[in-house]
């Protein structure tokens, strides 16, 4: 028996709780975040040299935040020492300059994605938590967008003076005339995160439409090292989770905390991300809709199967056209 899937407006008033975006949302947005991974962009453009393609080999892994930060602490280690060390800081500079050339050419201009702003932001209001899977700054830039919004609705992502608020719950109360908050939170780190020598974590200031630029600017200036976790198997995302005080305090708190229904769209539940819904189990999720690109059984039935597995059986799971009005960037 096929599994119904039903238009976004006909389920939306049941869903309003907690939403998970995947990688899919951004494709929807724009299809350069189509790509495999940001190491196998930088290898296609041959930005990558043989020895730095060895340490990646010999750490097992795709991430380039995780080789850039080990290359990062190993040249502040050297200068500190005054050790001289030709090849280790060639070899940080080349992932520094392969990662910022890869993020250039893969993320859109903030112009170019600036239309659909007003649709998402529509759909973002109605949740009071929003959990992005996503490193890039399509839903920074849309909680921008609502600053100018008279709505009375306002979106926090809990950093205060540019570091994260421990008690992120109390940011939860509305405040300057707000009627209703919506949190929203980067388990896997996000292009506006970084860190420096001192493992400080912050979140990047810029101009709406120049914070790419700002943000690059800062990895050129050897000052910080982004926050994100793009690549990895989900031991190695979860491994790298705990080496951050801002990504594991989202996944130790945020994800545990209580989620009675569940909304998910453009996230197609591979295995390499199962850790998120593994913390998720005992939060009282109840009820989940789960969007679907063109009816597709087949996502449909390993949605199901995963949810069932993670979850419990006993949870609801209905399916939304992921192309319906009223959903991410589909206007109402």
């Amino acid at each position: 028996m096929p599994f119904e899937v039903k238009q976004w407006n006909d389920i939306t008033e049941k869903y309003g709780d907690t939403l998970i975006l995947g990688n899919g949302a951004s494709v929807a947005v724009d299809n350069s975040f189509s790509y495999a991974s940001l190491l196998e962009r930088a290898l296609a453009d041959k930005l990558i040299s043989g020895d730095v393609q060895q340490i990646f080999d010999f750490f097992n892994t795709k991430d380039f935040e995780l080789v850039l930060r080990t290359l990062w602490q190993a040249t502040n280690i050297n200068n500190a020492l005054k050790i001289e060390d030709k090849r280790t800081r060639e070899a940080y500079l080349n992932v520094r300059d392969a990662l910022i050339r890869a993020v250039r050419e893969i993320h859109p201009q903030h112009d170019t994605v600036g239309p659909h702003f007003p649709a998402i932001y529509q759909f973002l209001k109605r949740f009071d938590t929003v959990i992005s899977l996503n490193y890039d700054l399509i839903l920074y830039w849309t909680m921008m967008y609502g600053f100018d919004v008279k709505d009375r609705h306002s979106f926090k992502d809990c950093f205060v003076n540019g570091e994260l608020h421990d008690d992120w719950e109390e940011l939860r109360k509305p405040i300057r005339g707000a009627d209703a908050v919506t949190l929203v939170f980067y388990p896997h780190g996000s292009l506006v995160l970084s860190r420096d020598k001192l493992e400080q974590e912050r979140k990047v200031h810029g101009g709406e439409t120049r914070l790419l630029d700002a943000i690059l600017a800062r990895w050129e200036s050897e000052d910080v090292v982004p926050l994100f976790v793009s690549e990895g198997t989900w031991q190695q995302k979860v491994s790298a989770i705990r080496n951050s005080y801002y990504l594991s305090t989202v996944y130790r708190e945020v994800l545990t905390s209580e989620h009675p229904t569940l909304t998910i769209y453009g996230w197609g539940l591979g295995e390499q991300d199962v850790h998120i819904l593994d913390r998720m189990k005992g939060s009282g999720i109840e009820r989940v809709a789960i969007s679907v690109y063109q009816n597709r059984q087949a996502d449909c039935s390993h949605a199901a199967q995963v949810i069932a597995e993670k979850l419990g059986r006993d949870v609801e799971v209905e399916f939304f056209d992921s192309g319906s009005h009223g959903c991410w960037m589909h206007a109402d």
